[in-house]
């Protein structure tokens, strides 16, 4: 019988003698494992290193790769890592995002630190999107992304609504006053939809709070979301463009501290340029001739030049007071002013608390001059500020982030009391007053008045410098808590976030408290004669004037505001080899009120998807159910979609021998946003009056004994309206050529917004109605355009690098349904036209002989004071006259359809200098300057060019009028808005 023989393995063999071959065997292929396995642990070394960025701070998960391999690890909480690296290599490639790639020689070393490079091409990598962030190649929407440093080096400019002018595309500025504290400008993105109220929705950190309660130092990035696919997650609050502003964080990583001064010289922009007494007079002598026939009385008005020679040339002070020649815009303007602002902050942080702490410090003069009233107080404006933020991060667990926000300003604005309603006053001497209709203050004290009519002839310089100062305090306080927390021990890529959000501001005024109440006077320059405004009392040998008083700060409580905010929201992020998938849904609600109003509420529900094969192709859907108290229950609550799609076409087969283009996407996005930006809340109630009885009996006197309840005049409730809606379609196109020399974009949009609400008096309903009929929502707006941005870097020898940004916004708006009347003239309609579109008569030259004058046609007012040099009005209508018909649509609105912005700069060696130039054209501006206007035809004369005369037929204007009217002056005072500026240097 055969003996098996078990083997090393636990086999058997048939041959026993076989046990001793294959013991050897084994053990030496035992040997030989152990000896490869030996030589293989001595061909690897241990590489320990630490990857910060050129401030020294640690990053966190920087991908260290060896070169050629797939041996890669991240740095961990601390900026290290360590990796086996084979004896063989001796290049690792170390990456993070934001930063530039760098390789790194390891030969021979076992420890090493990399210090990574901003990449500046790829600071915008990471892109903040409603309610969240993603990388930039995956974006569909239209986003547009500024950082924080690009907003510093605006240097200047007092507000972040200012920064923003010709920094980013799609965003249109117009600067409406330059009162200081309160100098935003009003933003547009991508035009205007709608008549109602057009302001984008501004979040702070993903809560929606006033740009002015962040200051530009403390800002890392701020995004602009234009199209349905980035707005739709906001619903019916995102119609006009959302605002997403992020403040800065701090990082790991030893303190960075940082310091910023800036002084700025402001000056003046072009005041209306007007005549002195001189010139002006000898213009009304002029005038007198040219309507003599038609005005003899106003011979007594003719200034002869004796009289006419002591405007320009008084022998004395007391002549000089007799003949004023004030030049009203060099006494109350200053030539230049300056504004100061500073700011600090310090960043950094450990394993367990990153912290970013600011303040900021801002001191607005203004250029009106501080005026001496001899009361021992200094009028005048102004406004300071000081802004402090502390945002903290804490690591409490692995898993589990806390951050916090605090957030305070302190604003003090100073003006002047009684004028909120009233700034013309302010204005009206620069504007209108005469040269020679006062002195503004007289050697014996007396301010100037025009006793005849005080009211068209306010002495600014006496209003600025009699009401005393109000000083109005702006206090806010903003407090965030948002508890982040990783859920992969339930789902990978499964994250969870909560936060809750309180708001509070106060405003209260004081100061010192002055009545006006002065001694006003005038001379008159024919007699002499003095006249003052205050006499003597009964007991009294002089006027006293009332004394100042000083006003204790009391907070106005109608101006508080307070808002509680809280939010829950889910996210789920995960990749399937080139599979990538996101999600998110969130809830919020908020609560606020102002004074002591009931309060607002809104409620919100938001749904987001995202997928994206290889970062190649991208699809993106987004819902948002919300819910605003300003209509009925009925119209509570909407649903508001999106979709967009993308497609990176650049990493395609058949696009890889196109070796310059190193980018191409096309983007593509349509959806439904929704706005409730209205200023009354109860629109769908009706308010009802009480009061009055009515007629009964035959006789005059005899009524019922009832008293009246009805429907208010003007509060008629409609139970249907709601909020307006607009569909929005983007086309996008990406790209970047030749190694990223030329990169940019374009995008073609289109708007189209319904049911915009139309208040009860603009709608065409007859006034036998009864009462002003309800708001309706029975407006239609397309708004469509383009944008077209391009970017060159070009990086020379010697650390030399040039760079310029250019970009285009062309919007432009039309009303599709205005609720006009159907038998009104088409040119007469909102229909057909933007909003706001600029009306004019129009004139066809002048009528240069009395033949032109007789066959020109009638006019409904002053029709018989017609003369030759007055300007031919167009009939427009063919009607036979002049009037309110032949108004016609002329021009372009004061918002201007296409804006520019060129920026082009130099670095070298850490020197850097640029130049900013922003334009603006297709805009058109009214400003009515008659010369010769007022009661008594005041000798106000306006520099508008050459006036007509029977030797200059072809003059700017026609001569002006002093005793007798022309009422129509056509395109005379219809300016062309557009201008190109430069803005920062």
């Amino acid at each position: 019988m055969e003996k098996n023989t078990k083997l090393c393995n636990g086999a058997k063999h048939k041959y026993p003698g076989y046990r001793k071959l294959l013991a050897g065997v084994c053990l030496a292929v035992l040997i030989a494992l152990l000896t490869v396995d030996m030589a293989s642990a001595q061909q690897k070394r241990m590489l320990r290193g630490t990857v910060t960025d050129q401030q020294k701070n640690l990053l966190i998960g920087a991908s260290v790769t060896v070169k050629g391999t797939s041996i890669r690890t991240q740095t961990n909480r601390i900026g290290e890592f360590f990796l086996d690296v084979p004896a063989n290599k001796d290049i690792l490639t170390v990456s993070y995002v934001g930063m530039i790639n760098q390789e790194v020689n390891i030969s021979g070393k076992n420890s090493i630190n990399v210090v990574l490079k901003e990449d500046q091409s790829q600071l915008s990598e990471v892109v903040v999107v409603g309610y969240g962030k993603q990388k930039k190649e995956s974006v569909v929407g239209a986003i547009t992304q500024v950082k924080g440093e690009v907003l510093e080096r605006t240097g200047g400019v007092s507000s972040l609504g200012a920064a923003l002018t010709g920094n980013l595309p799609g965003v249109v500025t117009v600067a409406t006053q330059g009162t200081p504290g309160a100098e935003d400008p009003k933003i547009f993105i991508r035009g205007q939809s709608t008549w109602n109220n057009s302001d984008p929705l501004v979040l702070v950190d993903g809560i929606e709070r006033s740009m002015n309660s962040v200051d530009i130092g403390s800002v890392e990035s701020i995004s602009v979301l234009k199209d349905a696919s980035a707005t739709a997650v906001f619903g019916v609050k995102g119609a006009n463009g959302v605002i997403l502003i992020t403040t800065k964080r701090g990082k790991e990583g030893k303190a960075d501290i940082r310091f910023t001064g800036n002084a700025t010289v402001k000056i003046p922009s072009l005041l209306a340029s007007k005549y002195d007494s001189y010139d002006a007079i000898k213009i009304r002598n002029q005038a007198i001739e040219h309507e003599l026939g038609l005005s003899p009385s106003s011979w007594s008005n003719f200034v002869p030049s004796p009289e006419l020679d002591k405007y320009r040339n008084p022998s004395s002070q007391a002549e000089a007071e007799r003949y004023p020649n004030v030049n009203w815009g060099e006494e109350l303007i200053k030539k230049s002013v300056m504004s100061y602002n500073a700011s600090a902050n310090v960043a950094g942080g450990n394993a367990f608390v990153r912290y970013f702490t600011a303040v900021d410090f801002l001191k607005e003069g203004d250029i009106i001059k501080k005026l001496d009233n001899g009361k021992s107080y200094q009028p005048g404006y102004g406004f300071n500020r000081i802004n402090v933020r502390s945002n903290l991060d804490f690591n409490l667990t692995k898993t589990t982030v806390l951050t916090t926000n605090l957030a305070g300003s302190y604003g003090v604005k100073q003006d002047a009391w009684g004028q909120d309603n009233w700034e013309y006053r302010i204005w009206q001497s620069i504007y209108s007053n005469a040269p020679n209709i006062y002195y503004p203050k007289y050697s014996d004290g007396g301010w100037g008045y025009y006793p005849q009519e005080q009211v068209s002839t306010i002495n600014s310089f006496a209003t600025l410098a009699n009401n005393g100062i109000r000083k109005t305090t702006t206090t806010r306080i903003n407090t965030d808590f948002t508890l982040k927390q990783d859920m992969s021990m339930l789902l990978s890529g499964l994250s969870a976030k909560g936060t809750i959000s309180f708001d509070n501001s106060f405003i209260s005024q004081g100061g010192v408290y002055d009545n006006g109440v002065i001694q006003q006077e005038y001379i008159n320059p024919v007699t002499g004669e003095v006249t003052h405004s205050q006499y003597l009392g009964t007991n009294q040998f002089d006027w006293i004037p009332s004394r100042w008083t000083p006003n204790p700060d009391a907070v106005q409580n109608t101006s508080t505001y307070r808002k509680v905010f809280y939010q829950l929201s889910m996210d789920y992020v995960k990749n399937f080899g080139k599979h990538g998938v996101t999600a998110m849904g969130l809830f919020s609600r908020d609560r606020y009120a102002g004074g002591s109003e009931f309060e607002h509420f809104r409620e919100d529900w938001v749904s987001r998807v995202t997928y994206n094969y290889g970062l190649k192709y991208f699809a993106e859907f987004n819902g948002a159910y919300n819910g605003s108290e300003k209509f009925g229950p009925d119209y509570r609550f909407a649903f508001f979609p999106s979709a967009a799609a993308g497609w990176m076409i650049s990493k395609e087969n058949f696009m890889k021998n196109l070796k310059f283009i190193n980018t191409l996407k096309l983007r593509v996005s349509y959806g439904q946003v929704g706005n409730d930006n209205i200023t009354n809340r109860w629109l769908y109630t009706t308010t009802w009056t009480y009061g009055g009885n009515a007629p009964l009996g035959s006789s005059s006197g005899q009524n019922s004994p009832y008293t009246w309840w009805r429907e208010a005049q003007t509060s008629v409730g409609n139970p249907d309206i709601h909020w307006e809606k607009v569909a929005k379609t983007n086309f996008g196109l990406e790209y970047s050529l030749f190694g990223d020399l030329l990169s940019g974009s374009v995008d073609v949009f289109n708007d189209y917004r319904t049911d915009i609400l139309l208040d009860g008096a603009s709608r065409s309903v007859p006034s036998y109605f009864g009462v002003q009929p309800p708001t309706a929502n029975l407006g239609i707006v397309r708004n469509r355009g383009y944008e077209l941005e391009l970017r060159i870097n070009k990086n020379l020898t010697n650390g030399v690098r040039l760079w310029a940004n250019f970009s285009m916004t062309h919007a432009k708006d039309k009303i599709i349904e205005g609720d006009d009347p159907q038998l009104k003239d088409d040119y007469l309609k909102r229909a057909n036209k933007p909003i706001g579109q600029t009306y004019s008569y129009l004139s066809n030259g002048y009528s240069n002989t009395w033949d032109q004058i007789y066959g020109s046609t009638q006019l409904n007012t002053n029709n018989n004071q017609k003369l030759v040099g007055d300007l031919n009005m167009v009939d427009y209508n063919g009607d036979g006259i002049i009037d309110n018909k032949d108004i016609v649509p002329y021009g372009y609105p004061q918002r201007p359809q296409n804006t520019y912005n060129a920026t082009i700069g130099f670095e070298w060696k850490g020197f850097s200098t640029f130049v900013q130039f922003y334009g603006v054209n297709n805009s058109n501006r009214y400003l009515q300057l008659v010369s010769f206007s007022g009661q008594d035809h005041y000798d106000n004369v306006y520099k508008q060019g050459s006036y007509w005369t029977p030797d200059n037929t072809n003059a700017n204007m026609p001569m002006p009028r002093y005793a007798s009217q022309m009422p129509y002056y056509g395109t005379s005072y219809l300016y062309d808005g557009s201008y190109l500026s430069l803005i920062h240097i």
